[in-house]
C-alpha cells in the first residue's frame, strides 16, 4: 500500500509530461490513451489502496518521498498521509476525475487543441490529489496554489474569446483574495505550533489552546477565507457561475470532483482547530446557509444550462458548509461524495444536450427534446431526483443527515434547519423548472444526440453511482468525532414533503402553465433582475473596489513622477524644434540673420 501511494498523483503528471513533451504533434488516439489511460491507471491505483486499506487495521499511513529543504529546525517533507478522509477524497477524484476524462475524450474530439486540454486536465488532477493527500501545509498549499493555476487555464482553455479570458482572470483574483487570508492563516499556525505537519499541528492546537481561544479563533477565520474562495462560498462566489467559459467537462471537474471541494476538504482535515471555536463554527454553519438561499434563489431565474447547474453548485457547497459548521464532518464528506457523481451526470448529460442543439446553452431555446435525446432525458431525469434529494436516491441519504445534524445543533440548530428545508424547496424549484423548458413543450431546435461509447459509458456509470451511492459507507470513523444526528422523524418527512412541493411547483409552472412561469420575470421585472444578477454582488464590488482603484489610477496618471520626464520631453522638444529653425540650410536665411544680428549689436552699443 505504501509503495503504491506515490503513484496515484505521479501517474497524471507522467501524463502531463508525455503530452507536454510531444508539443501536440501526438496523435489525437495516443494523445486519449495517454491523458485519459494515467487518469484510469490512478483511478485503479487508488481502489487497490483502498482494498489494501479497508481490509487492513484501517490506521493511517505516512509516506515520505524525500526531503525539500533542511535550514535549521525548518526541514519540510515532500510527504503524503493516507488515512479514510484522504481515501475518500481520492476515490472521488480519481473515480469521477476519469469517466469525466473519458467523456471528454469525446466532447473535444474535433478541437484543434485536443492535447493542450488534456495537458491542462491531467496536470489539475495531479495538483489536487497533492493537496488532498499532503502531508504537511506547505505541500497543502503547493497543491493548493496548483489547483488555482490551473482551473486559470481550464476556465480560460478557449482564449480567443474575450469572454473567456475575463472569466479566467476573475477566478484567478477571486480566489487569489482567499488564498490570501488562507496563507497568512497557515503561516501563524506555523509560527504558534513549531510544525508543518498537519496532525502534529492539530495535535499541538488542542494542546495548546483552551476551547474559545483568540488566537485558534483568528487562524481558523483565515482559513475560512481560502476555504470560501475556492469553493465559492459568501462573499467571494461570484467567480463560479463565469467560469462556465470553459468547456462543459472542465466544468463538470471543477464542480464535482476537484476545485470546488477543496475549501470543504481544508474545513475537514483542520476540524480540530475549528474545534475550538464556537464563534468560526458557526461562522461556518451561517455563511453556508446564506450562500445556499442566495444561490438557490439565483439559479431560479438563469436561462443558461449551466450557470443554473453553477449556482447549483454553489448550493450544494453550501449545504456542506452548513454541514461543518454544526460538527457534522462525516455528513459534509458524504454529501461530498454524492454531490460528485450526481453533479459530474448533469453535466455532463448538459454538454451532450448543448452538443445535440447546435453548441446552444439557453434553454429557453431548447425545449421538446425528449423524445429526440432519450438518453440524456433518461440520465437527466435521475441527475435531478438525485439533486432534488427524492428518497432513496444518493442525495436523499446525504442531505437528511446534514439536516437532521442541524437541528440537534445546540446554536440556533431549528434555525439552520429551516434555512436547509428552504433550500431544498429552493433547489427542486430550479431543478425541474430546467428538466421541464428543456425536455418538454414545443420543440425549438432539431438536434442530433451525440454517439459513441465514451458519452454513453460514463453517464451510465454515473447513473448508477448518483443512484446507490447513498448505501456507500465511506472510512470516516476513525476520522472524526461520532455526532448524533437522528431527528425526529417529523423533520424527515417535512423536508422531503418540501422537496415534493417544489417539484409540484415547477410542474405547474413550467408544464402545465408555461405562461405563468414566464409572466412572473414580466411582472417582478425589478426582482428578476436583482436575482439574475446574483444578487448584485458584481456591482457592489465594482463600486467598492474597481471603479475607486480606477479612479485613483486615473489621477496618478499624470502625478509628479510621470511629469518629470514629460517635461524633460517637452523641453528638449523645444529645443529641437528651436535649433531645426535656425539651422534651416538656406544661405539668405543665414545672411540676414547675421545682418540682423549686427544691427542689434551695433543698436546696443550706441545705445549704451
Amino acid at each position: 500500500m505504501t509503495s503504491l501511494l506515490g503513484w496515484v498523483p505521479a501517474l497524471p503528471l507522467l501524463g502531463f509530461l508525455i503530452l507536454l513533451a510531444s508539443m501536440g504533434r501526438m496523435p489525437r488516439l495516443w494523445a486519449t490513451l495517454v491523458g485519459v489511460g494515467s487518469i484510469g491507471l490512478a483511478a485503479l491505483t487508488t481502489g487497490i489502496i483502498a482494498v489494501q486499506f479497508l481490509t487492513g487495521d484501517g490506521q493511517p499511513v505516512t509516506v515520505v518521498l524525500w526531503q525539500w529543504l533542511s535550514v535549521g529546525g525548518f526541514q519540510p517533507e515532500f510527504a503524503f498521509y493516507l488515512d479514510g478522509l484522504t481515501l475518500s477524497m481520492m476515490m472521488v477524484i480519481t473515480g469521477v476525475g476519469f469517466l469525466i476524462h473519458l467523456y471528454a475524450a469525446g466532447y473535444m474530439a474535433e478541437d484543434p487543441d485536443f492535447t493542450r486540454f488534456f495537458i491542462y486536465m491531467n496536470l489539475f488532477v495531479c495538483a489536487m490529489l497533492i493537496l488532498v493527500m499532503a502531508d504537511n501545509l506547505m505541500l497543502l498549499f503547493l497543491g493548493w496554489e496548483g489547483v488555482g493555476l490551473c482551473s486559470y487555464l481550464l476556465i480560460g482553455f478557449w482564449y480567443k474569446n474575450p469572454e473567456n479570458g475575463y472569466a479566467a482572470r476573475k477566478a484567478f483574483i477571486v480566489t487569489r483574495v482567499g488564498d490570501t487570508a488562507m496563507a497568512i492563516g497557515l503561516f501563524l499556525l506555523f509560527a504558534e505550533v513549531g510544525t508543518l505537519n498537519i496532525q502534529g499541528a492539530m495535535t499541538a492546537s488542542v494542546d495548546l489552546w483552551p476551547n474559545g481561544s483568540e488566537t485558534a479563533t483568528l487562524i481558523a477565520f483565515l482559513l475560512i477565507g481560502g476555504a470560501v474562495g475556492k469553493s465559492a462560498q459568501l462573499p467571494l462566489q461570484t467567480w463560479l457561475p463565469d467560469a462556465m467559459a470553459g468547456p462543459t467537462p472542465i466544468s463538470a471537474l471543477i464542480h464535482a470532483a476537484t476545485m470546488v471541494t477543496a475549501g470543504v476538504y481544508l474545513i475537514a482535515r483542520t476540524h480540530d482547530l475549528f474545534l475550538l471555536s464556537e464563534q468560526a463554527m458557526y461562522a461556518v454553519a451561517v455563511i453556508g446557509l446564506a450562500t445556499l438561499l442566495l444561490s438557490g434563489t439565483t439559479a431560479l431565474v438563469q436561462r443558461d444550462i449551466k450557470r443554473v447547474l453553477a449556482y447549483s453548485t454553489v448550493s450544494q457547497i453550501g449545504y456542506m458548509f452548513l454541514a461543518l459548521g454544526v460538527g457534522a464532518w462525516s455528513s459534509a464528506i458524504f454529501h461530498l461524495m454524492t454531490h460528485a457523481f450526481f453533479k459530474a451526470l448533469l453535466f455532463l448529460t448538459a454538454g451532450s444536450i448543448i452538443l445535440a442543439v447546435h453548441h446552444e446553452q439557453d434553454i429557453f431555446k431548447m425545449g421538446g427534446l425528449r423524445k429526440e435525446l432519450k438518453g440524456p432525458f433518461i440520465y437527466f431525469l435521475i441527475g435531478c431526483v438525485c439533486l432534488t434529494a427524492l428518497p432513496l436516491t444518493s442525495g436523499f441519504f446525504s442531505k437528511e443527515e446534514i439536516l437532521a445534524s442541524a437541528w440537534v445543533s445546540p446554536t440556533n440548530g431549528q434555525w439552520l434547519w429551516a434555512g436547509g428545508v428552504l433550500g431544498a424547496f429552493l433547489t427542486s424549484v430550479y431543478t425541474f423548472r430546467m428538466f421541464f423548458i428543456v425536455f418538454y413543450g414545443e420543440q425549438n431546435t432539431k438536434p442530433h444526440e451525440p454517439q459513441g461509447y465514451k458519452f454513453h459509458l460514463p453517464l451510465i456509470v454515473l447513473s448508477v453511482l448518483a443512484l446507490v451511492g447513498g448505501f456507500f459507507h465511506l472510512p470516516l470513523g476513525e476520522v472524526f468525532p461520532h455526532l448524533d444526528h437522528h431527528a425526529p422523524l417529523v423533520t424527515e418527512i417535512i423536508a422531503v414533503s418540501v422537496s415534493l412541493l417544489g417539484i409540484a411547483l415547477a410542474y405547474y409552472l413550467f408544464y402545465l402553465k408555461p405562461q405563468a412561469g414566464s409572466q412572473l420575470g414580466l411582472r417582478f421585472v425589478t426582482t428578476h433582475r436583482f436575482l439574475f444578477s446574483g444578487w448584485g454582488f458584481d456591482a457592489i464590488y465594482h463600486a467598492l473596489l474597481i471603479a475607486p482603484f480606477q479612479w485613483l489610477a486615473s489621477i496618478n496618471r499624470n502625478d509628479l513622477v510621470d511629469w518629470a520626464p514629460k517635461m524633460a520631453v517637452l523641453v528638449g522638444g523645444a529645443g529641437h524644434r528651436g535649433v531645426s529653425f535656425f539651422q534651416n540650410g538656406q544661405l539668405r536665411f543665414y545672411v540676414a540673420s547675421m545682418v540682423f544680428g549686427s544691427v542689434l549689436v551695433i543698436a546696443g552699443a550706441i545705445y549704451l
